[in-house]
């Protein structure tokens, strides 16, 4: 969904060019028109031996005052369509509904100290807690959905049982444009296609906005808002819009961005916003799912967080919305849901992702380090929508394949009434040699956000612990699933919950294993983070629970500095990690 304006500019042109030529005795600036490998560029230039040479400043405050009258038009053409062209809001992209509550953005915070107030953090919470969110830094004009926001990076630095707590935007090119705008100008992928006119309007305007130099879309459109990693000596900030940007912790707890990573795709291209790390081989394995063929591509990035070549996936019929795909020692796994993208649908005046009731799911199954795409097959799974994967592993000398993910009931509610889809927590055992799938439910509750001990990536795991959803990243509280129990009578194989009570709510839960560099350690040995907010006395907390304990009991609460709103993934990042970066 969120690729699907990334093709529409093809031949965009470079960015304004700021040539500085210096000699000893001459120095000669060059501020070229926008776009200058399609006309020549015009300067005046008075010379003379053994001074400094300029261009005249009379261009330059021309080539401003006609950028800023452009930049004025087209926001008002915006505010037009806004105003005139867009038919009523519905409520999931209404930014009155959308941004109520802890939905709201707030503002950057530098590093502040916090108050630990109740119990103490454990000692093997040295590092630091990082969690991404949408945070739009401007108030929507228009319609807005949930994830158009910019990405904000809510960081908590923990040292010998201190806690300093930061919030900073990823600073992202699309971020950065429109802060020195004054005001966004990217389309937003989830909310721009209102009706026909509403999205010609819009991106007339955006092409507008391209031939003139105001914003070249080669260089992202991102909005770095979905998840964080760590793999090849770097951290990440990921949104599946984009390539991921690479950003840094300093020792005070500050959060930097630092580029756009774009060693891992062409300048139009991007990534998944949730590639797997597997812990004993230090690689990542990756993809990017597109809205033309190949609408799939896999590719592994190694230890040294060196790209190696991409395998396209022809056999994948249609565009889907890939969000997140699983791994084992041997095979990569891949969902193809009813969560279909479809540009040609815009002519209709409908949105381009969409639920296709008559598709029947699918899973790819490919060998992991397959070279071409030759060894994959893919199985129907009818009534199989999946969103997000806690792990997968191999069993029976690799001919099954056991998955542990999501799926979404009353899948056809997706865009239009959320409240409305249940997401249940499923295992699949995929039969390699027969090409079968068996599936059931693994608990009675709707959860989302399955996490585990991130040393079993890819292996067996007896552990998952999933989010208990309110609504959308709204969660009430947290379970402990135990697979080595059977689910045929009671279909649920909880043995831990912890509840955030009475108007209080949280989000993904994150796991941080007591003793990480034990590899005797017991799978559940170690803690459940999280934020939670407080919708009664509108404070933000951070919680740690023992997630050993039958009722995942609370060992420290730290009472943060500034409200932090509901979002999406993260993860812990240890102090060791964060000094190489």
């Amino acid at each position: 969904m969120e690729t699907l304006s990334s093709s529409f500019f093809q031949n965009s042109s470079p960015p304004l060019l700021l040539l500085q030529f210096n000699t000893p005795s001459v120095k000669i600036h060059v501020n070229s028109n926008r776009f200058t490998h399609k006309r020549p560029i015009k300067t005046r230039i008075s010379y003379s031996i053994g001074t400094t040479v300029q261009t005249s400043t009379e261009q330059k405050n021309t080539g401003r005052r006609k950028q800023s009258l452009l930049t004025d038009f087209f926001k008002s053409l915006d505010d037009f369509v806004c105003k005139f062209i867009d038919p009523p809001l519905r409520s999931t992209i209404d930014p009155k509904y959308v941004l109520a509550g802890n939905f709201a953005p707030v503002d950057e915070l530098p590093p502040t100290a916090c108050e630990v107030e109740e119990g103490a953090l454990p000692p093997c919470l040295d590092g630091a807690y990082i969690r991404n969110g949408p945070n739009p830094q401007f108030t929507p004009r228009g319609p807005h959905h949930l994830f158009d926001g910019d990405g904000m990076l809510h960081s908590i630095k923990i040292s010998n049982g201190t806690a300093t707590f930061c919030c900073r935007f990823v600073k992202t090119y699309k971020y950065t444009v429109e802060r020195e705008i004054g005001f966004p100008v990217v389309i937003n992928y989830f909310s721009a296609y209102t009706s026909l006119l509403a999205t010609v309007a819009r991106y007339t305007v955006a092409f507008g906005r391209v031939i003139s130099g105001e914003y070249d879309v080669r260089r992202g459109t991102g909005n770095a808002n979905t998840s964080v990693s760590h793999f090849g000596g770097k951290l990440f900030a990921h949104s599946e819009s984009d390539l991921p940007y690479t950003i840094k912790l300093r020792s005070d707890g500050d959060i930097i961005t630092l580029r756009r990573h774009e060693e891992y795709g062409e300048p139009l291209e991007s990534m998944t916003a949730h590639p797997k790390v597997d812990r004993e081989t230090g690689e990542a394995l990756a993809y990017r799912h597109s809205i033309q063929r190949p609408y799939l591509t896999y590719f592994r990035i190694n230890s040294d967080g060196i790209k190696q070549p991409e395998v396209k996936i022809f056999s994948k019929k249609q565009a889907s919305l890939v969000h997140d795909f699983a791994i084992t020692k041997n095979y990569a796994i891949f969902p193809d849901s009813q969560l279909v993208i479809r540009p040609a649908e815009i002519i209709n005046g409908n949105q381009p992702a969409l639920v296709d009731p008559t598709k029947v799911p699918k899973l790819g199954i490919i060998p992991r380090y397959a070279e071409d795409e030759k060894e994959m097959w893919w199985v129907e799974v009818p009534g199989y929508n999946c969103m997000h994967a806690a792990n997968a592993w191999e069993e029976e000398g690799g001919d099954t394949i056991v998955m542990v993910a999501t799926n979404l009931l009353s899948v056809e509610h997706f865009a239009d009434r959320p409240e409305l889809v249940h997401s249940s927590m499923e295992r699949l055992e995929i039969n390699v040699k027969a090409k079968t799938v068996a599936r059931r439910p693994i608990s009675t509750r709707c959860l989302d956000f399955g996490v585990i001990n991130p040393a079993y990536l890819g292996k067996k795991t007896r552990y998952i612990y999933a989010a208990v959803v309110f609504e959308g990243p709204k969660m009430t509280g947290v379970v402990k699933l135990d697979l080595s129990l059977p689910t045929a009578e009671s279909g649920d194989c909880t043995v831990a919950s912890r509840f955030y009570g009475p108007g209080c709510y949280g989000g993904e839960p994150c796991f941080v294993p007591r003793e990480p560099d034990n590899p005797t350690a017991e799978e559940d040995d170690g803690y459940i983070v999280n934020y939670v907010f407080n919708e009664n006395t509108q404070e933000s907390k951070f919680i740690v629970m023992n997630a050993k304990s039958p009722t995942l009991e609370i060992v420290a609460i730290v009472k943060l500095p500034q409200r932090v709103p509901y979002g999406f993934h993260g993860m812990f990042v240890r102090e060791c990690d964060l000094q190489k970066l």
